[in-house]
């Protein structure tokens, strides 16, 4: 019986410790991209230094152990935790005979192969480009000819190496371009969106956490489109770099704007985040977060910590945020039940869906107010309104009117001042 399925590259992964107390959970990340990377990891090493050597990044030493290391389990590929010079990527690849992937080509070319709708794969892209622009030299050695493999960011052998600076930057111009005009369409949809006034919630977090088994959880609760508006979910880290957007709509007449963002990890690289803020601006204009977290992972406190630096960097500081414990059936833990200000539950369990559906209502609609008004029977247009941007309760049409009892935003109160009775 012939095996037709499709050995994993062999990697060997190695960093430099700086005295990071986070060492060991970057590099036990950096196995889980390489393993997403679809890649066997097969052995680690690590150098404890005052700074990284600015030629080779580790001490020579420290190199000929690696190379021994690797040979000996056939490792055909070197990753390294952080994002290398090109001057050491090709310095390593000389003295070890390796192909060396960094931190960051790492997860661009993840990103690469989890893109899907045009804007996510243009995000991409203008990322790889800007980091492979500082990258292009002239042939040194035969292994830039071997680079071909499953990385095509610096793997298209001697192809990559004939493209020059102005063509690059050619591209990426052209890619920005691109995604300026597709930016602008996002944004007249945003627009609408707060014109409606109705409450935005987005969902972040660590990749991989259960944001989009969230959404499809309170979609299967609170809509009628039998899976029509599910998101796609998979077990594996960034399984989608697409935001959602979606209406929930509650039982108690209360809805609200959910959004799934791209999933964050450390470390996650700059040009990514840069290429991706577009995408990322529905958590800019959120009016409250839901940061979903494996609770399961005893990781959990570092990934916190790296969703709020991802925020921060992208200028998100003071939006209120409900901390939601996810996985919680992976534990001997008793769920669904809040937790201070947050909640510990499971996505895939329809009572924690429940109690989360009501925790987003009572910090969404905190503010809101019920009234009753009274609108002319020819009061078409203010009622439309009503009908899109408020919580209507009841409604009755009399002779003198329209009875309504709606829950307001504050601004809808000072709007329809003049109807409350």
């Amino acid at each position: 019986m012939i095996d037709n399925t499709p050995h994993k590259t062999k990697a060997y992964i190695a960093g430099v410790n700086l005295n990071d107390p986070n060492f060991d959970y970057y590099l036990a990340e950096l196995a889980n991209l390489a393993e997403a990377a679809n890649m066997e990891v097969v052995g680690q090493s690590r150098q404890n230094l005052e700074h990284v050597v600015a030629g080779t990044y580790f001490g020579l030493g420290k190199i000929n152990e690696i190379k021994d290391m690797a040979r000996g389990l056939r490792a055909k590929v070197l990753i390294l935790n952080d994002e290398l010079t090109p001057v050491q990527i090709r310095n390593l690849e000389k003295m070890t005979k390796l192909r060396i992937i960094d931190r960051t080509e790492l997860i661009l070319e993840i990103f690469s192969n989890r893109a899907r709708t045009k804007q996510a794969k243009l995000q991409v892209q203008l990322a790889r480009l800007e980091y492979e622009l500082p990258r292009l030299h002239p042939s040194e050695n035969n292994l830039d000819q071997q680079r071909g493999g499953g990385f095509a960011n610096r793997g298209a052998g001697e192809s990559k190496l004939e493209l020059n600076r102005r063509t690059i930057g050619k591209q990426i111009a052209v890619i920005k371009k691109e995604l300026k005009e597709i930016a602008g369409q996002e944004e007249i949809k945003a627009k609408r969106r707060n014109q409606n006034h109705i409450p935005k919630v987005a969902l972040v977090g660590y990749t991989n956490a259960g944001k989009s088994t969230t959404m499809n959880g309170l979609l299967a609760e609170y809509t009628k489109e039998n899976g029509e508006k599910q998101v796609f979910v998979k077990d594996m880290l960034f399984a989608t770099l697409d935001t959602n957007v979606r209406r929930i709509e509650l039982n108690n007449n209360f809805s609200f704007i959910l959004s799934d963002t791209v999933g964050f990890i450390s470390k996650l690289p700059h040009n990514l985040i840069e290429s991706f803020k577009a995408t990322l601006q529905e958590v800019k204009d959120a009016d409250l977060l839901i940061n979903v977290v494996d609770a399961s992972d005893p990781n959990m406190i570092q990934m916190i910590r790296t969703t709020q630096n991802v925020l921060t960097e992208i200028g998100v500081k003071n939006t209120p945020m409900i901390t939601a414990y996810n996985k919680a059936d992976k534990s001997e833990r008793h769920y669904p039940q809040i937790e201070g200000s947050g909640i510990l539950y499971s996505a895939i369990d329809p009572e924690s869906i429940k109690l989360l559906a009501n925790l987003i209502t009572k910090r969404v609609f905190a503010n809101y107010q019920q009234v009753n008004l009274l609108l002319p029977l020819s009061a078409g247009k203010p009622l439309a309104d009503l009908h899109e941007n408020a919580q209507i309760i009841a409604e009755n049409y009399r002779a003198d009117g329209v009875h309504i009892t709606a829950r307001l935003a504050p601004e809808k109160q000072q709007q329809f001042q003049n109807y409350i009775i």
